[in-house]
């Protein structure tokens, strides 16, 4: 039995879940049909596309408003050339036209040094650091750097960000597209409000890799190596990084896993207590093939189900998926017990038609049992 506890609406939750497969904790789970334990769910609302044709958008990050869930934003990238906000009804509210951006993500509010920041962190040319003002809802950029950006050596453009529960230190992770990972401390040594970055640890993979998500509050992090394994580490600077002190959440089906390569975009549905779920973006090399796989959030993450968002009345479906994002909290009308998102790599009618855009999902599709 699951018990979900803390604020968020029951319906978010598992209040029971039976005839669960083994565990995909081990390094070598046992196979599984995609099709044993699998929904198609369809979303309410999808963004303006960006304005950069081809493989464009990639990642998305939620950040929920302070005093006002409806007014909270989804945040994503263009890899053409901007980073785009847009509000829960789709519509695009900033572009910021810099050149390339990579993932993103979200912590809020968090304090670094004496000034409190709803922060946003994004691959551009290394590190790039924004702050939301809740009553605007813009970003400022608030790096502490002549280029606006921290020239760290990540070559990729894998990001996640994570927050020590017991101290509240901001730590952020880069990958670079051969799988070598780099932790960085983020701080305000001067206290003038902008934000600084110090490397506390580094490791290699070994092959390609790009999606991750920290979990602060149970201290994991996990790192989806695209054609071998989503993968859990330690997420605290002193954690270690050898091959035998990681843990296996799920392989690719060629080794004996329930995940189609590559593995892409990662996200935390938190509910209180330690429970809510891991979620996982089968990218498939296909549009019609794409699958999103949801674990247990705590260890050892046993496997729940797979979805598909498909076309549905109001837009059409998530195919060929790099990054996602969810949250477990009331976002006003439309998205009452959280919200889904996810990247589409080809938009199509009933909606808007042609660039690349973001799906939004009502998360109980997603998470509520039966």
């Amino acid at each position: 039995m699951v018990t979900c506890r803390g604020a968020v609406l029951a319906t978010v939750c598992v209040a029971a879940l039976v005839s669960l497969p083994a565990a995909a904790g081990s390094p070598t789970p046992e196979p599984q049909s995609v099709s044993a334990q699998h929904r198609s769910v369809s979303a309410t609302v999808e963004t303006t596309p960006v304005a950069s044709s081809g493989d464009a958008a990639d990642d998305p990050a939620i950040w929920i408003h302070p005093t006002r869930p409806s007014r909270s934003l989804v945040i994503g990238n263009d890899k053409g050339g901007a980073l785009d906000v847009y509000d829960l009804q789709g519509r695009l509210l900033q572009r910021i036209r810099e050149g390339f951006f990579g993932n993103v993500d979200v912590r809020s509010p968090v304090r670094i040094g004496s000034t409190t920041h709803h922060l946003v962190a994004v691959s551009r040319a290394g590190l790039r650091l924004y702050s939301v003002d809740p009553d605007t809802r813009r970003l400022r950029n608030v790096t502490d750097a002549a280029t606006g950006s921290l020239r760290v050596p990540s070559g990729g453009e894998g990001l996640c960000l994570y927050r020590q529960p017991r101290t509240g230190a901001v730590f952020v992770f880069l990958i670079s597209r051969p799988g070598g990972v780099s932790q960085y401390r983020l701080h305000d040594t001067d206290d003038d409000g902008l934000v600084e970055a110090t490397r506390v640890r580094r490791w290699a993979l070994g092959s390609e890799a790009e999606g991750c998500v920290a979990d602060d509050e149970l201290g994991h992090l996990f790192i989806a190596e695209e054609d071998v394994a989503l993968w859990r580490y330690g997420a605290r600077p002193g954690a270690g990084t050898a091959p035998s002190q990681r843990i296996a959440v799920d392989r690719v089906t060629s080794a004996g896993g329930r995940l189609a390569a590559d593995i892409e975009g990662l996200a935390i549905v938190r509910t209180g207590g330690g429970g809510g779920y891991l979620l996982a973006s089968a990218q498939a090399g296909s549009a019609t093939r794409n699958f999103f796989a949801v674990y247990e959030r705590a260890a050892p993450h046993r496997f729940v189900r797979t979805f598909q968002v498909t076309t549905g009345g109001q837009t059409d479906g998530c195919g060929r998926t790099d990054g996602i994002d969810a949250v477990a909290a009331d976002l006003g009308p439309g998205f009452r017990h959280g919200l889904f998102v996810c990247q589409d790599g080809k938009n199509t009618a009933p909606a808007s038609v042609g660039n690349q855009n973001f799906k939004l999902v009502p998360l109980e599709r997603v998470t509520a049992s039966g």
